[in-house]
């Protein structure tokens, strides 16, 4: 019974991790050779929030990570699980983004140098 537990802990964690909205870490990949031929046509406003949503989302990815791991029972675990993916697609929909919008910004910002410099502007702070 103790090793169902276990299993079951780690199955909960495993699924938390591929359940949360992907971020910022798209950005940090190695950037591709030249603009995607393929990459949409992204207006600044969704640029814009799709920028604000990843902050939101990074913050609430952060938080979330630490009540997991603080957590001891795995129905809490999962009750946290179901919780974070929900004001994650919310941090994203508040933006007037579906959640299919915001990951296909986020990999055409993977795949474009030009929408990943737009998004990263609006993200980190100018020298100015």
């Amino acid at each position: 019974m103790r090793s169902f537990a276990r299993s079951l802990a780690a199955a909960v964690l495993t699924a938390g991790c591929y359940l949360f909205i992907p971020t910022v870490d798209v950005l940090a990949q190695s950037p591709s050779q030249g603009p995607s031929t393929s990459a949409p046509d992204l207006s600044d406003q969704k640029i814009a929030a799709a920028a604000a949503a990843m902050e939101r989302v990074a913050s609430l990815q952060k938080d979330y990570h630490q009540r997991i791991a603080a957590a001891e029972e795995p129905a809490e675990k999962e009750r946290i699980v179901a919780e974070a993916n929900t004001e994650l697609a919310k941090a994203v929909t508040e933006q007037g983004l579906s959640t299919q919008e915001y990951a296909s910004i986020l990999n055409a910002a993977r795949d474009d140098r030009e929408i990943r410099r737009k998004i990263l502007q609006r993200i980190l702070p100018s020298d100015k």
